[in-house]
């Protein structure tokens, strides 16, 4: 990381955040591992619905541990 781009973070992460980031990564791998050909419709809907779920709380994420950027940088 550059200090460009360190001087944006919050601080560390915390474990919860860690654990966040965790559980999406897990729900993807799951969804890259199935093969989606194979799936019925709801098992799809419930991939994509889960997947909703983690870039939603992703994103909610990186606006908690990404500061504004100041107006007098």
């Amino acid at each position: 990381m550059t200090d460009e781009q360190s001087r944006f973070l919050s601080g560390p992460l915390t474990d919860l955040q860690f654990a966040r980031i965790d559980y999406a990564r897990r729900d993807l791998e799951y969804a890259r591992a199935e093969d989606l050909a194979q799936l019925q419709a709801d098992g799809l809907i419930l991939i994509i619905e889960r997947l909703r779920t983690r870039l939603s709380d992703v994103l909610s994420l990186v606006d908690e541990i990404v500061k504004p950027e100041s107006p007098h940088a």
